[in-house]
């Protein structure tokens, strides 16, 4: 835990303080605090003037979102901060405020967080600070300031479009499969006035930052200019943070990966989702992941397959929210081979996995929980999250009518890339008429498995660990 912040995968929010859809739910401090207690350490507020101009709302502007006060956000992460972990949580603001409203909340941080705020004491750094030198403190990341936009206008254009708004069903409890998160770019995408160009101010409004507002920020967001390689340029007198859309870092990898690669080296990038995700979805993490993005930033709120390859990746290093890059990430040495995932590369090692049975439904759920007349009949799918060679998905056959199934199932997985692995584990029980009943989950880090016979838990969709629902499982590498 002693290497610069931007050797690690951190774990991140994206509007964290949300409770629901983009557009019209509420805000709140709950989803922050159920972030912070599963051990995310990157918490995201949109802070706006409120309808007096006198205080600062968290809310996300231009839409129908009720807000909830900034002093309550910070009170709140005062207070949860480090319960599930001690090492440092980021504060990213993106800020909308007037210089008043900005000398404002210095004083409320300032006097929320004490000496548990961290100052960098300079304007710029070379290497960013470790997460063991950070530890119990809250950085701030923000954007130099930017020209206050009235929101009103856009509050009313939005309206309209919170009624198109697609809910999740709440019977669907698998959500998309991965390999169908890779999506073409939606047209509101094209409309939707991109987080990462808000902030085209000029350099001369950077002389009206409050002083006491601008000692805050530790971790300096730039601005994006230009093409992909001036977002990526590495200045080696000054680390920085930058972010890009899910859409953005998708096309940057198609011809930039390497680039993408070396800026993550010293730089932090930040990535968020799409526009048109108004639903709260979220994309699949390993795109930013396997090109060494720190910040994949996520709707917490939304459960289904992204987001348990989010909380599986997070329960390596202890659960503490910071997991150590691979070492080939970190390679500068110009006579070196960056990394790229899109390479082909021969096999480390392979994988196996027998699935012996599974044990704990009938004390978890009722009797007629997945039928009503007979007993559940289980299956287990079973396979990899990762770069795309290794990335698979594979299933046990049905056992019908049975609580306590037996499978006594064995599975190859061959790794080029085990570094970036995530074993996925699905429990459904078959159903002939309608979709699969969900019947647990799990996603362990391939790169902290050991071998041997293990009682592995299941998770509800949500991320909780039933209390008695777990697989037996051998695990080999060969």
């Amino acid at each position: 835990m002693e290497a610069p912040l931007a050797h690690y995968f951190i774990f991140t929010g994206h509007n964290s303080y949300l409770t629901g859809n983009q557009i019209s739910s509420d805000c709140s401090v709950e989803p922050i605090i159920e972030s912070l207690k599963r051990g995310v350490r990157v918490i995201e507020l949109d802070m706006w003037p409120n309808s007096t101009k006198d205080d600062i709302d968290i809310v996300h502007g231009g839409t129908l979102t009720a807000p909830v006060k900034l002093n309550k956000c910070l009170e709140a992460i005062k207070t949860h901060a480090f319960l599930a972990s001690d090492y440092p949580v980021i504060l990213t603001l993106e800020d909308h405020l007037t210089t008043d409203l900005q000398a404002k909340v210095a004083k409320m941080v300032t006097e929320t967080f004490g000496d548990v705020l961290y100052y960098s004491g300079s304007d710029t750094m070379i290497d960013f600070p470790s997460p063991d030198s950070l530890k119990k403190r809250i950085v701030v990341s923000t954007k130099p300031p930017k020209e206050y936009l009235d929101t009103a206008n856009s509050m009313t254009e939005n309206k309209e479009s919170s009624m198109k708004i697609k809910t999740l069903s709440e019977e669907d409890a698998w959500g998309v499969e991965l390999s169908d998160t890779f999506e073409k770019q939606m047209p509101f995408d094209e409309d939707h006035k991109d987080e990462e160009f808000q902030y085209e101010e000029e350099e001369s409004m950077k002389q009206s930052l409050e002083p006491e507002y601008k000692q805050l920020i530790a971790i300096q967001a730039k601005k994006l200019k230009g093409g992909v390689q001036d977002w990526l340029h590495n200045d080696p007198t000054a680390a920085k943070r930058i972010s890009l859309r899910e859409t953005r870092l998708q096309k940057a990898i198609e011809s930039h990966a390497t680039d993408v690669i070396r800026f993550t080296q010293r730089n932090l990038l930040r990535v968020f989702p799409k526009g048109s995700r108004v639903d709260s979805s979220n994309y699949n993490p390993l795109m930013g992941w396997t090109h060494g993005a720190q910040m994949v930033a996520f709707n917490m709120q939304t459960h289904g397959r992204p987001l348990w390859l989010m909380q599986g990746m997070f329960r390596a290093n202890g659960g503490c929210g910071y997991v150590k890059k691979p070492d080939f990430f970190l390679k500068n040495d110009p006579d070196d081979k960056i990394f790229n995932p899109k390479n082909t590369l021969p096999v480390k090692k392979t994988l196996k996995v027998k699935v012996y049975m599974g044990d704990g439904w009938h004390l978890d759920f009722k009797r007629t929980h997945f039928d009503i007349y007979s007993p559940p009949d289980f299956y287990v799918k079973i396979g990899i999250a990762g770069v795309q060679a290794d990335s698979v998905m594979k299933k046990t056959k049905i056992i019908q009518d049975d609580w306590k199934p037996k499978w006594e199932e064995e599975f190859e997985f061959p790794l080029t890339v085990p570094e970036l692995a995530l074993l996925r584990v699905e429990v459904h029980e078959y159903d002939m008429t309608e979709k699969d009943d969900f019947g647990g989950q799990t996603c362990l880090p391939v790169f902290e498995l050991q071998s041997g016979i293990r009682a592995v838990p299941l998770h509800d969709q949500k991320g909780d660990k039933y209390k008695s629902v777990k697989l037996l499982m051998r695990f080999d590498f060969v």
